[in-house]
């Protein structure tokens, strides 16, 4: 499946901010939780407008990206 650079740049930045809610305290934690809610947000819409437009299953699209971010092929060479 091709996958736009688009939907993995945003995938990417949901993952970062969802990482930093690691160890953060209750105060910070509401905070950074929101800008993680918001990336989320982002990307699933994405997801959906460009399924919506490709005639792709959403879901395998969504599956597909998170895969695409989270186990990258190797390079070659």
């Amino acid at each position: 499946m091709d996958i736009p650079d688009r939907l993995i740049a945003l995938q990417q930045a949901a993952d970062t901010e969802h990482a930093k809610l690691t160890g953060l305290a209750d105060t910070e934690r509401e905070t950074q939780w929101k800008h993680w809610y918001d990336a989320a947000v982002t990307v699933q819409a994405a997801v959906t407008e460009h399924a919506r437009e490709a005639g792709l299953s959403r879901a395998a699209l969504e599956s597909a990206v998170k895969k695409a971010v989270r186990h990258p092929a190797p390079a070659d060479g």
